[in-house]
């Protein structure tokens, strides 16, 4: 009873995430709708970005120079290059800013970038699923209802231009929200010895034109 008790006085928070644009350069939409009126706290959605999808650290800092997204990322250091079976997980701390159409809403979006897979047999793309993001709220004048949110272990401060310390909260009782898919292209592993053979040739080719040019034009 005391369960049903706090459930039905902890109304959900509600997560609805969106990828924009097309290919292997995306936008990441977050959006989340509060419980509860949250005056006066800072949202921020905490998300764990798998192997297959990454976000830059330099153009990162670039929109956050230019107040266009806040966000922390751990590791701050990131092998943009690596494909995806040489990649790890990413933590994305993704600060939220109100929605001034419903004030219990809040929103962000960041650039995210598909990795290159392996060659795969028999299909020409791969699903890199996206976990939902679990919402924070850290709140410096006002006190949360204990039975609706829990002390969060988030080492991070409560705005990407502070650096003090912030007690971050996270819904005790999470509803069941639903993952995201992106569906990333990858290359036929039976094409790979097609794949090979025309590199060879055309690097053959040029490295010929190239020296051939060289011979012809060049002051030895």
């Amino acid at each position: 009873c005391v369960t049903l008790d706090v459930q039905a006085a902890c109304r959900d928070t509600t997560v609805t995430q969106e990828l924009l644009k097309e290919g292997f350069h995306r936008d990441l939409l977050v959006k989340v709708e509060l419980g509860e009126d949250a005056g006066g706290c800072a949202v921020a959605a905490r998300m764990r970005l798998p192997p297959g999808i990454y976000v830059d650290p330099y153009e990162l800092a670039t929109l956050q120079q230019h107040n266009l997204t806040k966000a922390v990322l751990f590791p701050d250091v990131i092998d943009v290059e690596a494909p995806e079976y040489l990649a790890r997980d990413l933590l994305l701390l993704l600060f939220l800013e109100p929605d001034t159409r419903c004030s219990r809403c809040f929103r962000a979006a960041v650039p995210v970038h598909a990795r290159y897979h392996r060659p795969a047999e028999g299909m020409e793309e791969v699903l890199v699923v996206l976990e939902s993001p679990e919402v924070l709220l850290c709140c410096c004048h006002s006190r949360l209802s204990a039975e609706c949110w829990e002390a969060a272990e988030v080492d991070a401060p409560c705005s990407s231009d502070s650096t003090g310390p912030c007690q971050w909260h996270s819904t005790k009782h999470r509803p069941a929200y639903e993952e995201l898919m992106l569906r990333v292209p990858v290359g036929l592993r039976e094409h790979s010895s097609l794949v090979c053979a025309l590199t060879l040739l055309t690097t053959g080719l040029c490295s010929g034109l190239i020296l051939a040019a060289a011979c012809k034009y060049g002051h030895f």
